[in-house]
């Protein structure tokens, strides 16, 4: 399998090192030279493109993949001017290319903060991210393209009580809707690998604790600090359901609890 990843952050690494890892041709873009480097080691046949960038250059890789990975990421942080070049220019760039598959990497922030239990049937548009959703609309424009709204993702390095080791923690009262790194390479394999039924599913571990027993959990595990307080901050009780994509692959989570990540 040909495999063309757009924006080898810390998830799509670890996905690029592990399908190499198969026997499979890995190309993936990065914005940085030491990452550029790295990946070339791994032997990841890997290219530097920012996509923030208006006149990017003509990139000497395959016009044809069997399937792309696409994890350029948008973020509240950004602006809505710099998303819309972003995507333009993401956009321009897949025009040029033929594929089987796309899988566009989301985010479950595009749901609103309230009490309630999400799934892929919500369609409330006026309660989305504005931003996330621009994004997510953007990459569906094209053809056999699906998305990924990731939970809260953890694993190596990062362990969720580090975030809040002698500090006061605020959130201890919300639902945790978080998903482990090793579950989501996998889950983004079988999307590689079968055809999917839908174009949305939300990618979350199925037990959903409180913030603050994670917190307490992975201290433990970890040998971290635990907060200095847990103050009440908003308590919205969100609850993002994973159940579609795991009943149609029928996937069983290695880490379904995320006080075991």
């Amino acid at each position: 399998m040909r495999i063309l990843i757009l924006g080898c952050g810390w998830l799509a690494e670890s996905f690029a090192v592990a399908m190499t890892g198969q026997g499979h041709e890995v190309w993936a873009s990065t914005t940085q030279y030491e990452k550029y480097h790295r990946l070339k080691a791994d032997g990841i046949f890997s290219f530097i493109i920012d996509f923030d960038r208006e006149n990017f250059p003509n990139m000497k890789i395959p016009d044809q993949f069997d399937f792309i990975l696409n994890s350029i990421s948008a973020t509240q942080k950004n602006s809505v001017s710099v998303l819309e070049n972003r995507f333009s220019n993401i956009s321009l760039f897949l025009e040029r290319l033929k594929w089987t598959k796309q899988l566009f990497l989301g985010s479950i922030g595009i749901y609103p903060d309230k009490d309630a239990v999400f799934d892929e049937l919500f369609a409330e548009r006026a309660e989305f991210s504005e931003k996330l959703l621009l994004a997510e609309q953007a990459m569906l424009a094209f053809s056999n393209t699906h998305v990924y709204r990731l939970g809260g993702l953890f694993g190596k390095d990062r362990v969720f009580a580090k975030y809040f080791a002698n500090r006061i923690c605020a959130t201890g009262e919300q639902t945790a809707n978080f998903v482990h790194l090793d579950d989501v390479v996998k889950l983004i394999g079988l999307a590689a690998e079968n055809n999917l039924a839908h174009l949305i599913y939300n990618v979350v571990a199925p037990v959903h604790p409180k913030k603050m027993e994670v917190v307490v959990a992975s201290a433990r595990k970890y040998g971290f600090a635990l907060p200095t307080k847990f103050e009440t901050g908003p308590a919205f009780q969100k609850v993002v359901s994973g159940n579609l994509l795991q009943k149609e692959l029928g996937y069983r989570y290695l880490f379904p609890d995320p006080r075991e990540f």
